[in-house]
């Protein structure tokens, strides 16, 4: 059996797809990145995810736990910035980031909750 027979320009091809495939890999990487630093500037859409969950009757208690940092997590991630302290940024602002959607959400809950006054 004879190999199939390849076009002249095979190897120029080849090359240029893979550089493609490897050019949209890491573009689409590079996008996910920055779309993940882009929803860390947004946590009232997290807040209202979870908020649409209370809507739906999830207990808030749960959904507040949900949205917490346990503490098995921080302690975890403690020992992570004290192995690596370059995370200790990255750890401070998912924090902060969730304390933020647990606060928001509270408002709303507490909006939700409060009697509604018809004029």
């Amino acid at each position: 059996m004879t190999p199939p027979k390849l076009p002249v320009n095979f190897p120029f091809c080849l090359a240029t797809q893979m550089q493609t495939l490897s050019n949209s890999t890491l573009l689409t990487a590079t996008h996910a990145a920055d779309e993940t630093r882009h929803d860390f500037d947004f946590p009232q859409r997290e807040a209202a995810f979870f908020y649409g969950l209370f809507l739906r009757g999830h207990s808030a208690e749960q959904l507040r736990r949900d949205i917490e940092v346990p503490p098995a997590v921080l302690l975890k991630w403690h020992r992570e910035s004290e192995r690596d302290p370059s995370l200790r940024d990255v750890f401070t602002r998912m924090l902060d980031y969730r304390r933020h959607v647990l606060a928001i959400f509270d408002v709303l809950v507490d909006i939700e909750s409060r009697p509604q006054r018809v004029q």
